[in-house]
């Protein structure tokens, strides 16, 4: 180390050992906050892998139940008992449009006590604005104006082709957004930042504006509108949450029924064809490739033009993933549907990698991940330069791959957690050159500093882990037995972490989350079963299986869309026979081995009111006290 002492006079008064000393603690200060600030981000990004492997082992879990439309078909040709059971699970497959527009043609009155906006056909901007300012203070649009605006917009969006062409001019930018998922402050933020869409200032939203958050409704219903009055500067791609299963699953679906009780199905019935109608891609210049997910090495993009987007059965999901799924539809859809369905789920689904080839995509468990010399190959075909693309979570909102060709743009900021990331868009400019703007909602995060926005990441992420890993106990144990030879709970670090990706895939960094989930002995071993000590419950509940709880943690997503399906009416509740009805079919269905009599007596012991209908929220609150109860009996 080489000391340089300046001409100063502090210096010159000062001796040379203190001088020394202040500089050595200087350096130790830096090294200090060097790896303060090292650890920091080591926590964050592994609690934001740890949060994007859960959400792409969620989507695979649903491919268990991505073929519900078959599945459901199955049970109606079987006449299997209860057909009002029946009756109200496929219901939902079966709404057309012309039923949507036929109860929308009878007489929706506004009342004199509605202060919200009041909207007139054809839109103007001051409608626009008035429906940012109501959304603003948390104001409801009416059910007669939002039915009659996804009416104008189904008009204006089937005259609209599959992919969108658009040129730039010497002035003009165009800017492009990613998911946004909901979250309505983003969008407010990117319009109040950007300005909002004009002739002058044109916008593409590349898709997955619902789920998740808890304002889809106020995204569409603002996109919609400036889309009605700018059809030509405001254009919008599907992606693969505008579909009406994965809204089931995922929150808008819930949403909708709690905003417009009186009108929700009229809303979702006319919202899925609205969905069904929305263009798959757009093209800047014959050179910008703009679609939500990515191609595979069958990408045609004259094929995709030419489809009818629009075209399937009562039984069509565009996210039945898998393979399996895809040859039980053939069974049920005719060939060129099919044909349909895997090219529009390949530009809905797939993600890049930076290795060549396609290859299935295991972690979503559908499209595929597609490599640099994919991308060239569809480059070369069609002369494109640049291809942008959105739905995958990116902590800085955006990401460049294949040597800057791939874009990906993510709009959703805090989109797991607050302060777990930003959010940002893109200005593309008339040279084809993009500018990444990112910004990020704050409400909390001011008030907190660094260390605690880490640590309620950190928090937030390790309890879903958690909730994994109980969901896969069995399987876990029965892992953990094969290291342990000699039957005394106990195995090597690098035994538990094999054990722990065998069985649950995420591709996680188990020895560094071995601290956080299970404890280790003196001598350096891990006992396994630790990793179910906080799964541990309050009260007792000694009728429930420790198979059922496992099964229900795992399942009770998918649960939710049947329970949700069966109450048709949005009340929350179902009757306990339609319950258990419904919990034998689809295990049933999975080939899970419960027996019978466990869901009576379980559902039985949470009957708070003895009415003999139950709350699905207070049947899963009950549930999570059986996992805890039974860690107690384990310790």
């Amino acid at each position: 180390m080489h000391i340089f002492l300046v001409d100063y006079p502090a210096f010159k008064c000062t001796p040379l050992l203190s001088v020394l000393t202040v500089i050595r603690a200087a350096i130790l200060i830096q090294k200090w906050y060097r790896f303060t600030m090292a650890r920091l981000e080591m926590r964050r990004r592994y609690s934001l892998s740890i949060f994007q492997s859960i959400e792409y082992a969620d989507e695979q879990d649903q491919l268990q139940v991505c073929d519900l439309p078959s599945f459901l078909y199955n049970v109606y040709n079987n006449h299997l008992p209860r057909a009002t059971l029946q009756q109200h699970l496929l219901e939902h497959f079966h709404l057309g449009p012309d039923l949507c527009l036929k109860e929308f043609e009878k007489k929706i009155d506004v009342p004199d006590s509605y202060y919200g906006p009041r909207l007139s056909f054809p839109l103007t901007v001051e409608d626009a604005n008035a429906l940012l300012h109501a959304f603003r203070n948390e104001q409801l649009l009416h059910a007669r104006y939002v039915l009659q605006l996804l009416s104008e917009t189904r008009r204006v969006l089937k005259e609209m082709p599959n992919i969108t062409h658009l040129s730039t001019s010497y002035s003009k930018d165009i800017t492009i957004c990613g998911d946004l998922h909901g979250n309505l402050d983003d969008l407010l933020l990117i319009f109040y930042k950007n300005g909002l869409p004009s002739e002058q200032n044109r916008y593409v939203f590349n898709g997955d504006f619902v789920d998740r958050g808890k304002n889809s409704m106020e995204i569409l219903i603002i996109l919609f509108a400036f889309l009605l009055i700018y059809p030509n500067d405001l254009h919008l791609n599907r992606g693969n949450h505008e579909d009406y299963i994965m809204n089931l699953r995922y929150g808008f679906t819930k949403e909708v029924s709690k905003k417009y009780k009186d009108h929700w199905k009229q809303i979702l019935c006319l919202l899925r064809d609205v969905f069904s109608w929305l263009p798959l891609a757009t093209i800047i210049d014959s050179k910008v490739l703009i679609l939500h997910g990515g191609i595979s090495d069958t990408t045609d993009l004259d094929f995709l033009n030419a489809l009818e987007r629009s075209k399937g059965s009562a039984l069509h999901v565009s996210h039945a993933v898998s393979v399996k799924c895809r040859i039980n539809r053939s069974k049920l859809l005719p060939q060129e549907n099919v044909a349909n369905e895997t090219c529009i789920l390949d530009i809905l689904w797939s993600d890049p990698r930076s290795q060549n080839g396609c290859t299935p995509n295991k972690s979503r468990g559908g499209g595929c991940y597609f490599g640099p010399d994919v991308t060239a190959k569809l480059f070369e075909r069609y002369n494109l330069k640049m291809l942008i693309r959105s739905h995958e979570f990116k902590p800085e909102g955006y990401e460049i791959s294949h040597d800057g060709k791939v874009i990906t743009i993510f709009s959703a900021s805090n989109y797991y957690e607050e302060g777990s990331n930003r959010g940002a868009y893109i200005k593309l400019t008339p040279e084809l050159t993009p500018r990444f703007v990112q910004y990020q909602v704050s409400k909390f995060t001011r008030r907190q500093n660094l260390r605690e926005r880490v640590g309620t990441i950190e928090s937030s992420a390790l309890k879903s882990l958690r909730e994994k890993i109980y969901a896969h106990r069995s399987e876990l144990t029965s892992a953990f037995a094969q290291y342990d030879v000699n039957g005394t709970g106990r195995i090597s670090v690098n035994d538990w972490a094999a054990a722990m990706e065998s069985v649950l895939q995420l591709e996680l960094p188990w020895r560094m989350l071995r601290s956080q989930l299970a404890q280790m002995n003196p001598d350096g071993e891990v006992d396994f079963m630790s990793c179910f000590y906080d799964l541990k419950m309050d009260q007792p509940i000694k009728e429930a299986q420790p198979a059922l709880a496992e099964t229900l943690c795992r399942y009770r997503k998918d649960l939710e869309i049947i329970f949700n399906i069966i109450d048709k009416d949005h009340s929350g509740l179902i009757s306990l026979e339609e319950f258990s009805q419904t919990w034998r079919l689809f295990t049933s269905h999975l080939g899970i081995d419960v027996q019978d009599d466990s869901i009576d007596k379980l559902v039985l012991s949470i009957d708070y009111n003895k009415d003999g209908h139950i709350d699905f929220n207070e049947f899963l609150e009950a549930f999570h006290v059986v996992h805890r109860l039974e860690k107690k009996a384990t310790s």
